[in-house]
């Protein structure tokens, strides 16, 4: 079987185009290479779905670079049939059973979509998230290519050669059957969790139909009923030589078309996938996990494309499952796993085209909508600064070009990107007021104020939209409206003159700068210590301390957002009253 080998050298992707380039030339000198992705809209497309458009575009995308022709193409499987009723999809329930069996493009989308059907509602999303990705593609309807007869020379061939498809399928039966893979899907020799799972159906992998063989033999095509629009047929009858087909519906109808015209139906995945390659010429093209196991499409589809349709197989590594943190408080994609247009409006298209470049396609990783976002903002703004000032190694500033432009230039970006945490936490305590959140932001640096929130967007508009709709209500900010009077009266002389100095310090340390000396200097102050003293663990348990009285008199609760940073957002008056001025 073709492979790309899975490198360690410092940048995945230029060993990937190495080996691409030089086999494309071997096949075809000359001609544009050709790298594919295969998406099903038949619900959601997950992040972990992004992955099989991702390596194919970064690979495609150096390739271009380097003054290569190229051409990624991305086929959208909505040819393929309604098999089951999507979860948490809103205005969908269990009567939508009645759709399946048809295929995609005419089933009804969901109540109050504005688009035709079930499979342009879901394109729709994909192809804006892969926009504002940067992500260039040629998409190539299933669905216009079999009806409008594209491919009738294929199907018409894959019929006649039907006895020699067989006998090629049949070498894998005895290894794995559809339903002992169903059951147990594996990764990496795990079991795939739910989440896993769900991801895996979306690449058009679940359904791995290789055909069926009924009483006048095996037959790698299946016909659309054209009374029900279901697949829930059975070809009786077929004469090569007049290519007429008999085929039976469960819904009682029978009826015979000369296939040589017939637009409603589509060769069965194990032969369609292996078939596209020869026709589109395919070069490059990854697959998931869910592929690579014996018996499976892929597997399969490497003997049917060189055996029976005179082509190669792509080359192409297998990638791993992508990962998400904080799930569960997901609001957007109840029932399943997030999709990219979910990721983007919590997180830049730089930044989540990071998470994908940065790692081999082998390698799993994790894409964060809890407060793990925050780290990774962290990481990504420090690799920014290496890569400023030249610091950064290869492997991490190659990554990071690929993040940040295409070859077609540079993706949109934040003009001035403050810390996203401290965007976060202004927008917790603000709840998105403007003329309070843009005096908390000027004030971060004096000397280098902030003029207009739009210099911090779209990062601003990121952190406000995962505060509202990815921060539990219990775990926002409140900041109290009057003193704790009851706390301040039991404190000792010790606690009131720590804040006595952090209210004498304020005016002289009001940025954020400043303050992050303030409340860590105080405690050194009272030790006896230089406010730039490094801290010994007895000064650590002291801070501590300090930081959690600062927290209960503020917003009653022992921790909150950075102390500099609420400071600034409660403003120097308020701060003064809360504290017992």
């Amino acid at each position: 079987m073709p492979t790309v080998a899975q490198s360690t050298e410092a940048d995945w992707v230029s060993r990937i185009a190495d080996e691409v380039i030089a086999e494309a030339e071997r096949r075809a000198p000359g001609k544009p290479v050709v790298c594919a992705s295969g998406l099903s809209p038949s619900g959601p497309i997950h992040l972990g779905n992004l992955r099989e458009v991702m390596v194919p575009h970064l690979v495609a995308d150096e390739i271009k670079r380097r003054g290569v022709p190229c051409e990624h193409i991305l086929s959208w499987d909505d040819y393929d049939r309604f098999r089951k009723v999507p979860a948490g999809i809103d205005g969908v329930d269990a009567s939508w059973s009645e759709h399946i069996g048809k295929p995609l493009t005419l089933v009804p989308a969901p109540p109050g979509s504005e688009h035709s059907s079930w499979a342009e509602h879901f394109r729709a999303a994909m192809v804006r998230a892969l926009d504002e990705l940067g992500v260039e593609v040629r998409g190539i309807s299933q669905t216009e290519m079999y009806t409008s007869g594209a491919y009738t020379e294929q199907v018409l061939f894959a019929m006649r050669e039907r006895a020699r498809i067989d006998a090629v399928l049949d070498r894998y039966r005895t290894k794995v059957t559809p339903e002992s893979a169903a059951k147990t899907p594996k990764k990496q020799g795990k079991p795939m969790d739910d989440a896993e799972v769900e991801a895996a159906e979306g690449s058009g992998a679940a359904g791995e139909d290789d055909g069926s063989t009924g009483d006048a033999g095996y037959f790698p095509y299946k016909p659309y009923c054209s009374v029900c629009d279901r697949d829930l047929t059975t070809i009786t009858a077929y004469d090569d030589e007049s290519t007429r087909m008999t085929y039976v519906c469960r819904c009682g109808n029978e009826e015979t078309v000369p296939l040589s015209e017939h637009r409603r139906g589509k060769l069965v995945w194990k032969v369609d996938w292996p078939m596209r390659w020869a026709y589109e010429g395919v070069v490059f093209e990854p697959s998931g996990v869910d592929h690579q196991s014996p018996g499976s499409s892929y597997v399969v589809g490497g003997q049917l494309v060189r055996e029976i349709f005179g082509g190669e197989q792509p080359i192409g590594p297998m990638y791993a499952f992508v990962g998400i943190s904080g799930m569960a408080k997901m609001s957007s994609s109840k029932g399943g796993v997030p999709t990219p247009l979910d990721a983007l409006e919590i997180m830049e298209a730089p930044l989540l085209r990071w998470l994908y470049a940065r790692r081999r396609p082998n390698q799993s990783f994790k894409i964060a909508f809890d407060q793990e976002i925050q780290r990774l903002y962290d990481e990504w703004d420090a690799l920014e600064r290496k890569v400023a000032e030249g610091a950064a190694q290869p492997a991490d500033a190659a990554a990071h070009r690929r993040a940040t432009t295409t070859a077609g230039g540079e993706l949109p970006r934040t003009p001035r990107p403050l810390p996203y945490r401290t965007l976060a936490s202004v927008a917790d305590i603000t709840t998105g007021d403007e003329v309070q959140t843009l005096r908390i932001l000027s004030e971060l640096d004096p000397d280098n104020p902030v003029g207009s929130l739009d210099e911090t967007r779209p990062r601003l508009d990121c952190a406000q939209r995962w505060i509202s709709t990815h921060v539990p209500a219990e775990q926002r900010t409140r900041v109290r409206e009057e003193p704790d009077t009851e706390l301040l009266a039991s404190l000792g002389d010790d606690a009131r003159e720590s804040l006595r100095l952090l209210l004498e310090g304020l005016d002289d340390h009001w940025s954020l700068d400043g303050l992050t000396t303030l409340v860590y200097g105080v405690p050194k102050v009272r030790a006896g210590l230089s406010p730039e003293a490094r801290p010994t663990p007895e000064l650590k348990v002291a801070q501590r301390a300090f930081f959690a009285l600062l927290y209960r008199l503020l917003v009653g609760r022992d921790t909150g957002p950075r102390l500099p940073t609420l400071l600034l957002a409660v403003g120097a008056d308020r701060v003064r009253k809360l504290l017992g001025a």
